[in-house]
């Protein structure tokens, strides 16, 4: 049975009180950061003063980058599959040759 911790993380002023999987901390500690770094930059950069309206554009910022990663992906391993078909036609033209 895995550990299981207490740990306190802060976004946009509140305190989130969590417990968590030891090999969770590392990565929910770096999401809070990147959230936070992201609020002040989104505050900085359109004078965005509601947090619920920061913590959205937040949100979609990420969302996006999963949809658009799952997409990359998707398009590397078509691209990928093609790649390997050709390579197995010209095998096969070889070997009955």
């Amino acid at each position: 049975m895995s550990e299981k911790l207490k740990i306190k993380l802060s976004i946009a002023n509140r305190v989130y009180p969590l417990t968590i999987e030891a090999n969770q901390e590392e990565g929910l500690r770096k999401a809070a950061k990147n959230i936070e770094a992201m609020i002040k930059q989104f505050e900085q950069s359109y004078s965005v003063r509601d947090k619920q309206d920061v913590l959205a554009m937040c949100a979609l910022q990420f969302a996006s980058q999963v949809e658009q990663k799952s997409i990359d992906k998707a398009n590397v391993s078509e691209h990928v599959e093609e790649k390997l078909k050709a390579l197995n036609d010209l095998l096969q033209s070889h070997l009955i040759s």
